[in-house]
Protein backbone atom coordinates (compact mmCIF):
# COMPACT_ATOMS: atom_id res chain seq x y z
CA UNK A 1 0.00 0.00 0.00
CA UNK A 2 1.36 3.46 -0.89
CA UNK A 3 1.37 6.23 1.68
CA UNK A 4 -1.61 7.87 -0.04
CA UNK A 5 -3.56 4.61 -0.11
CA UNK A 6 -2.81 3.97 3.55
CA UNK A 7 -3.98 7.47 4.45
CA UNK A 8 -7.27 6.94 2.60
CA UNK A 9 -7.73 3.56 4.26
CA UNK A 10 -7.28 5.10 7.70
CA UNK A 11 -9.73 7.89 6.85
CA UNK A 12 -12.35 5.37 5.70
CA UNK A 13 -11.94 3.29 8.85
CA UNK A 14 -11.95 6.35 11.09
CA UNK A 15 -15.07 7.70 9.40
CA UNK A 16 -16.92 4.42 10.01
CA UNK A 17 -15.88 4.16 13.65
CA UNK A 18 -16.56 7.83 14.44
CA UNK A 19 -20.04 7.49 12.92
CA UNK A 20 -20.79 4.43 15.04
CA UNK A 21 -19.20 5.47 18.34
CA UNK A 22 -18.36 9.16 18.21
CA UNK A 23 -14.97 10.73 18.86
CA UNK A 24 -14.66 9.79 22.53
CA UNK A 25 -15.91 6.24 21.93
CA UNK A 26 -13.24 5.52 19.32
CA UNK A 27 -9.64 4.72 20.22
CA UNK A 28 -6.48 4.99 18.18
CA UNK A 29 -5.87 1.31 18.95
CA UNK A 30 -9.17 0.34 17.29
CA UNK A 31 -8.40 2.37 14.20
CA UNK A 32 -4.94 0.84 13.88
CA UNK A 33 -6.21 -2.70 14.48
CA UNK A 34 -8.96 -2.34 11.86
CA UNK A 35 -6.36 -1.16 9.35
CA UNK A 36 -3.94 -3.94 10.27
CA UNK A 37 -1.20 -1.51 11.25
CA UNK A 38 0.52 -0.35 14.42
CA UNK A 39 -0.43 2.84 16.26
CA UNK A 40 2.70 4.71 15.11
CA UNK A 41 1.45 4.46 11.51
CA UNK A 42 -1.70 6.40 12.43
CA UNK A 43 0.38 8.99 14.27
CA UNK A 44 2.70 9.28 11.28
CA UNK A 45 -0.16 10.20 8.95
CA UNK A 46 -2.36 12.33 11.24
CA UNK A 47 -0.48 13.07 14.43
CA UNK A 48 -3.14 11.24 16.45
CA UNK A 49 -6.86 10.65 16.69
CA UNK A 50 -7.64 14.39 16.78
CA UNK A 51 -5.90 14.98 13.48
CA UNK A 52 -7.68 12.09 11.80
CA UNK A 53 -11.04 13.24 13.12
CA UNK A 54 -10.45 16.81 11.95
CA UNK A 55 -9.75 15.65 8.39
CA UNK A 56 -12.86 13.40 8.37
CA UNK A 57 -15.09 16.25 9.58
CA UNK A 58 -13.61 18.75 7.14
CA UNK A 59 -14.13 16.40 4.21
CA UNK A 60 -17.76 15.79 5.12
CA UNK A 61 -18.46 19.49 5.57
CA UNK A 62 -16.89 20.31 2.22
CA UNK A 63 -18.82 17.51 0.51
CA UNK A 64 -22.17 18.72 1.86
CA UNK A 65 -21.43 22.41 1.30
CA UNK A 66 -20.38 21.62 -2.26
CA UNK A 67 -23.63 19.78 -2.98
CA UNK A 68 -25.68 22.66 -1.59
CA UNK A 69 -23.65 25.26 -3.50
CA UNK A 70 -24.32 23.47 -6.80
CA UNK A 71 -28.04 23.25 -5.95
CA UNK A 72 -28.23 27.01 -5.42
CA UNK A 73 -26.83 27.88 -8.84
CA UNK A 74 -29.32 29.54 -11.22
CA UNK A 75 -33.09 29.27 -11.45
CA UNK A 76 -36.12 30.70 -9.65
CA UNK A 77 -35.92 31.10 -5.87
CA UNK A 78 -38.36 28.24 -5.23
CA UNK A 79 -36.42 25.94 -7.56
CA UNK A 80 -33.23 26.78 -5.67
CA UNK A 81 -34.87 25.93 -2.35
CA UNK A 82 -36.18 22.64 -3.74
CA UNK A 83 -32.74 21.72 -5.06
CA UNK A 84 -31.06 22.68 -1.78
CA UNK A 85 -33.50 20.57 0.27
CA UNK A 86 -32.98 17.65 -2.11
CA UNK A 87 -29.20 18.09 -1.90
CA UNK A 88 -29.22 17.87 1.89
CA UNK A 89 -31.49 14.83 1.88
CA UNK A 90 -29.39 13.19 -0.85
CA UNK A 91 -26.29 13.71 1.29
CA UNK A 92 -28.03 12.16 4.31
CA UNK A 93 -29.16 9.17 2.27
CA UNK A 94 -25.94 8.57 0.36
CA UNK A 95 -23.43 9.59 3.03
CA UNK A 96 -25.25 8.71 6.24
CA UNK A 97 -22.04 7.94 8.14
CA UNK A 98 -20.73 11.41 7.38
CA UNK A 99 -23.98 13.05 8.46
CA UNK A 100 -23.98 11.11 11.74
CA UNK A 101 -20.53 12.52 12.45
CA UNK A 102 -21.57 16.08 11.60
CA UNK A 103 -24.71 16.12 13.77
CA UNK A 104 -22.77 15.12 16.84
CA UNK A 105 -21.18 17.89 18.89
CA UNK A 106 -17.81 17.90 17.22
CA UNK A 107 -14.71 17.59 19.33
CA UNK A 108 -12.72 20.77 19.91
CA UNK A 109 -9.91 19.32 17.80
CA UNK A 110 -11.98 19.85 14.66
CA UNK A 111 -12.24 23.62 15.12
CA UNK A 112 -15.23 24.54 12.97
CA UNK A 113 -16.69 21.07 12.74
CA UNK A 114 -19.83 21.56 14.83
CA UNK A 115 -23.28 21.12 13.37
CA UNK A 116 -24.10 24.71 14.30
CA UNK A 117 -21.13 25.92 12.28
CA UNK A 118 -22.26 23.85 9.31
CA UNK A 119 -25.77 25.33 9.50
CA UNK A 120 -24.30 28.83 9.54
CA UNK A 121 -22.14 28.09 6.50
CA UNK A 122 -25.12 26.82 4.50
CA UNK A 123 -27.34 29.65 5.73
CA UNK A 124 -24.82 32.20 4.49
CA UNK A 125 -25.31 30.78 1.00
CA UNK A 126 -29.09 31.00 1.33
CA UNK A 127 -29.04 34.62 2.54
CA UNK A 128 -28.73 35.97 -0.98
CA UNK A 129 -31.88 34.17 -2.12
CA UNK A 130 -33.81 35.38 0.91
CA UNK A 131 -32.50 38.94 0.50
CA UNK A 132 -33.61 39.13 -3.15
CA UNK A 133 -37.06 37.77 -2.31
CA UNK A 134 -37.42 40.20 0.59
CA UNK A 135 -36.60 43.15 -1.64
CA UNK A 136 -39.07 42.07 -4.32
CA UNK A 137 -41.85 41.65 -1.75
CA UNK A 138 -41.21 44.83 0.21
CA UNK A 139 -39.82 43.15 3.34
CA UNK A 140 -36.82 44.32 5.33
CA UNK A 141 -33.70 42.81 3.61
CA UNK A 142 -31.67 43.15 6.82
CA UNK A 143 -33.76 40.33 8.31
CA UNK A 144 -32.76 37.89 5.55
CA UNK A 145 -29.86 36.35 7.57
CA UNK A 146 -32.20 35.48 10.45
CA UNK A 147 -34.73 33.89 8.12
CA UNK A 148 -31.96 31.99 6.34
CA UNK A 149 -30.84 30.51 9.67
CA UNK A 150 -34.44 29.53 10.49
CA UNK A 151 -34.98 27.96 7.08
CA UNK A 152 -31.77 25.94 7.01
CA UNK A 153 -32.17 24.91 10.64
CA UNK A 154 -35.67 23.57 9.94
CA UNK A 155 -34.49 21.54 6.95
CA UNK A 156 -31.43 20.21 8.81
CA UNK A 157 -33.41 19.12 11.87
CA UNK A 158 -35.97 17.44 9.65
CA UNK A 159 -33.03 15.70 8.01
CA UNK A 160 -31.89 14.38 11.39
CA UNK A 161 -35.33 12.89 11.92
CA UNK A 162 -35.40 11.46 8.40
CA UNK A 163 -31.97 9.87 8.91
CA UNK A 164 -33.67 7.33 11.18
CA UNK A 165 -37.18 7.27 9.71
CA UNK A 166 -36.23 7.10 6.01
CA UNK A 167 -39.91 7.51 5.14
CA UNK A 168 -41.39 9.06 3.07
CA UNK A 169 -39.02 9.27 0.07
CA UNK A 170 -36.62 12.20 0.00
CA UNK A 171 -38.48 13.84 -2.90
CA UNK A 172 -41.68 13.82 -0.83
CA UNK A 173 -39.90 15.21 2.24
CA UNK A 174 -38.31 17.97 0.16
CA UNK A 175 -41.65 18.86 -1.45
CA UNK A 176 -43.34 19.21 1.95
CA UNK A 177 -40.49 21.26 3.40
CA UNK A 178 -40.57 23.70 0.50
CA UNK A 179 -44.38 23.76 0.65
CA UNK A 180 -44.21 24.92 4.27
CA UNK A 181 -41.48 27.45 3.57
CA UNK A 182 -42.78 28.87 0.29
CA UNK A 183 -46.46 29.09 1.14
CA UNK A 184 -45.63 30.46 4.57
CA UNK A 185 -43.33 32.91 2.85
CA UNK A 186 -46.08 34.19 0.52
CA UNK A 187 -48.23 35.15 3.50
CA UNK A 188 -45.40 36.70 5.49
CA UNK A 189 -46.29 39.87 7.38
CA UNK A 190 -43.98 42.81 6.70
CA UNK A 191 -43.92 43.91 10.33
CA UNK A 192 -45.05 40.99 12.53
CA UNK A 193 -45.96 41.61 16.16
CA UNK A 194 -46.63 39.26 19.04
CA UNK A 195 -50.30 38.78 19.91
CA UNK A 196 -49.54 38.01 23.57
CA UNK A 197 -50.31 41.05 25.78
CA UNK A 198 -47.28 42.79 27.28
CA UNK A 199 -48.52 42.09 30.82
CA UNK A 200 -48.77 38.37 30.09
CA UNK A 201 -45.27 38.25 28.63
CA UNK A 202 -43.89 39.86 31.80
CA UNK A 203 -45.67 37.37 34.03
CA UNK A 204 -44.01 34.48 32.22
CA UNK A 205 -40.51 35.83 32.83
Amino acid sequence: MTGKQRREQLLDIGRKLFAERGFDGTSIEEIAAAAGVSKPVVYEHFGGKEGLYAVVVDREMQRLLGMVAVALEGGHARIKLERAALALLAYIEEHSEGFRILVRDSHAASGTGSFGSLISDIASQVEGIMGDEFKSRGYEPKLAPMYAQALVGMVALTGQWWLEARKPKREVVAAHLVNLVWNGFTGLEQKPKLTVPVSEKRKKK
